[in-house]
């Protein structure tokens, strides 16, 4: 495993005065693909032993066609993580202990994130490894270059597929106060002047977004009650349904995103005791696409409507199915989205009884009921 003059230079960075955020280069076959050049090209060798651990790993064909025994790819997003067990991968949803020689990292959308996974990733390699990350050229990769340069005292670096991947010299030290600094990044921190807790990289994750809030805005308070929050993120909605309903007796959030776990947790913990009274509440690492539990009485939404930087309705239109399913006979589905989302369709196909209760700021809040059996 070594740099050779293929590597077409070495860069420093100078510490950048803002920190915009990067879209999805973990979203990117573009960059899975790139990831692999310098292994190819003989730039860079894998062990053979298999110390490999890939941070954010995606399921591809340059992954299944490169993989080598002993291989541990980490994903915390469960549609990726069922993705790539359907390919036999098995993947974990925490960092693992130990060190690795080659440790590769598909940066997120978010900066400083992404500066807390290349964090993660030195914390990890071994003496004498290195860490490999690929970036889209469109969606960021010279800062997230420059980024890792920063951390690790410089890298090599070369472009493919119209992306930037780069690597850190084997045995690089990053400074200790920002090596520091930049794992603390990945931490649940309070937002919303205390009221809440969240992470980086999570939808919205420093504020209450708009549409939530104009979903909760024109919410009633007779909603009573077991109730689920499909995509809950970290449970802004099933929050302010404890808060504002007290006929709520019970609350499960599902959530894809394993990081929002534990911050949805807190939260909603520090909702019940808000409320005073006892209210049963799970937080589920479940992929709502692919159904929820039924007998709901109220569910309440702000579905995703992004796969990578382009719009895909169909995410939105499965949590709309999934709801109608999950909600008992005279259950109650409120939800916002962009106004521009064409989910009336499905609503009626779904419930007998759909209406729009507010348009405003480029959103829309729809309640429907009467699900459709």
């Amino acid at each position: 495993m070594q740099a050779t003059a293929r590597a077409r230079r070495l860069s420093g960075y100078p510490f950048p005065t803002r920190s915009p955020a990067l879209s999805a280069g973990s979203a990117s076959d573009d960059a899975l693909e790139a990831l692999f050049v310098p292994f190819a090209a003989g730039d860079l060798s894998w062990p053979n032993d298999g110390s490999v651990l890939m941070l954010r790993a995606r399921d591809g064909f340059a992954l299944r066609e490169s993989r080598r025994p002993g291989w541990t790819v980490q994903q915390s997003f469960l549609p990726a993580a069922d993705a790539l067990a359907r390919s036999g991968f098995e993947p974990v949803v925490d960092l693992p202990a130990g060190r690795f020689r080659v440790v590769t990292v598909l940066p997120t959308r978010q900066r400083e994130e992404s500066r807390a996974l290349f964090a993660q990733a030195m914390a990890r390699v071994a003496a004498d490894g290195i860490v490999v990350a690929s970036v889209p050229n469109a969606e960021g990769a010279k800062t997230a270059e420059g980024d890792l340069a920063l951390l690790a005292g410089g890298v090599a670096t070369l472009s493919k597929h119209k992306c930037r991947v780069f690597w850190t010299r084997p045995g690089a030290t990053p400074a200790p106060a920002l090596m520091d600094a930049w794992l603390a990044l990945d931490a649940p921190l309070p937002i919303d002047d205390g009221r809440f807790v969240s992470r980086r990289g999570l939808f919205a994750w420093d504020r209450v977004d708009r549409a939530s809030a104009l979903l909760t805005g024109v919410m009633p308070a007779d909603l009573a009650g077991r109730a689920a929050d499909l995509g809950a993120g970290f449970g802004y909605l099933a929050c302010t349904l404890i808060d504002r309903c007290p006929g709520i007796a019970a609350v499960d959030l599902y959530e894809a995103e394993a990081r929002a776990l534990e911050p949805a947790r807190i939260n909603v913990a520090a909702a019940v005791s808000r409320a005073g009274r006892d209210i049963a509440t799970t937080v589920r690492w479940q992929d709502v696409t692919r159904g929820i539990d039924g007998g709901y009485d109220v569910i309440v939404s702000n579905p995703p409507f992004h796969q990578g930087r382009a719009d895909d309705p169909s995410l939105g239109r499965a949590f709309i199915a999934a709801a109608a399913k999950g909600l008992n006979a005279r259950g109650r589905f409120w939800m916002v989205a962009n106004r521009h989302l064409a989910y009336e369709a499905t609503l009626d196909a779904c419930f007998a009884t759909v209406r729009t209760v507010i348009e405003k700021d480029g959103f829309k809040v729809v309640e429907a009921k009467d699900p459709r059996r």
